[in-house]
């Protein structure tokens, strides 16, 4: 077994932390099937990057006590993404650049790091309108590979009421066939000011490169849509964090999580894997005349795929290894009797209605010298 290409486990098994690759080698001389798992190993090929090399984020100064930027408050950074895995993933940040901020990492629910912006020492907006930071990423690897993003803080004047979410979670649950254009789920956030200060737009702080390509958010309804069509089968699940945010950039965030369900869009694949073009008349039952292949890319019942044979033929079929079926001799031939067979070999899914599909399997029998010459007649006479 070689490789036929370089292999770059990042792309072949994205967001898995164990990258095993799959194959099976038939035994056609002996209709047998043995399966082989690779392993596919990191190594630090990838380095962090941040989805913006530039941000700029806007604050407004404190200008009396428990207004909203006081000292200790938290901004949530874009965080960087490396796809490496283990120690050769993203590892650390640090901030340089500012005594005004600090740096604080929050560990997400999955393990992740969240990096945010500390306010250390209260903004006036007539000492500095704008701060420089630069905030730093590292992976793990020997030696370590970094990422950089440039923050640049604007200070505004003072706005003291933020947007609110009606719901800190969104859940939607769609189905794979909804037509694109379709609006999934729209957010809701209030701000209890007036004006620019009470004016809400919102936007995308996080989501994959892959979402990206899926999903839309209207920066004035928060209305999010579909502009590409679903495929349960490429992701079942995708979670996107929004902000809501008024023109003062105060802002609150919420997380929405959208999973797609199945439908049964996709018909049993069956191959003939190996097969004889001829058999024996004097072979025993159970002989092995062909090995099919039979698979469903859907889930749950979708996927579960029934085989069976047309009636009227002495053949059934047989399981052999996970989704592999031999095609078998139910009893002795009699090539007198049935010099050839085109044996239909039918899969169906267990979906409403099921999808099916369909193979002809062609034999031809072998003579054997089973049969004396016999006369016409027992007695003649002349």
């Amino acid at each position: 077994l070689v490789t036929a290409q370089r292999i770059d486990r990042e792309q072949s098994c994205e967001s898995v932390l164990q990258c095993v690759l799959r194959c099976e080698v038939i035994v056609e001389g002996e209709m047998r099937v043995y399966g082989i798992e690779v392993e596919i190993t990191d190594v630090n090929d990838n380095a962090p990057s941040f989805r913006e090399a530039e941000t700029e984020l806007r604050m407004s100064e404190m200008t009396a006590p428990g207004e909203m930027t006081a000292p200790g408050s938290r901004f949530p950074l874009r965080d960087a993404q490396d796809p490496d895995a283990g120690a050769n993933a993203l590892q650390s940040y640090e901030l340089s650049g500012d005594a005004h901020f600090s740096l604080a990492v929050q560990a997400g629910p999955g393990g992740d790091q969240r990096p945010e912006l500390v306010l250390a020492k209260a903004l006036d907006r007539e000492e500095a309108a704008f701060h420089e930071l630069v905030l730093r990423a590292s992976d793990g690897g020997e030696p370590a590979r970094t990422g950089t993003a440039r923050i640049r803080v604007a200070v505004l004047d003072a706005n003291d009421n933020a947007p609110v979410f009606s719901q800190a979670e969104y859940t939607v649950r769609v189905p794979e066939d909804v037509p694109v254009g379709s609006a999934l789920v729209t957010l809701t956030a209030t701000d209890a000011d007036e004006g620019l200060n009470g004016h809400v737009k919102y936007s995308l702080k996080k989501i994959t490169e892959k979402a990206s390509k899926i999903f839309e958010l209207a920066a004035e309804t928060g209305a999010i849509t579909l502009v590409r069509s679903l495929d349960f089968e490429e992701g079942d699940s995708y979670e996107l964090l929004v902000q809501a945010h008024d023109g003062g950039e105060l802002f609150d965030t919420a997380k929405v999580a959208i999973t797609v369900t199945d439908v049964n869009d996709n018909a049993p694949e069956l191959t003939v894997s190996s097969a004889l073009s001829a058999v024996s008349e004097d072979a025993p039952a159970g002989t092995v005349v062909a090995l099919l292949h039979v698979q469903d890319r859907d889930s749950g019942a979708n996927g579960e795929v029934r085989c069976s044979l047309d009636g009227g033929v002495p053949f059934r079929l047989e399981k052999s290894f996970e989704d592999y079926y031999r095609v078998v001799t139910a009893r002795e031939l009699d090539r007198e009797e049935v010099p050839e067979y085109n044996v239909t070999v039918r899969a169906a899914d267990g979906g409403s209605p099921a999808l099916r599909s369909s193979a002809v399997l062609a034999l031809r029998v072998l003579d054997v010298n089973d049969n004396a010459p016999v006369f016409a007649e027992a007695r003649y006479s002349a």
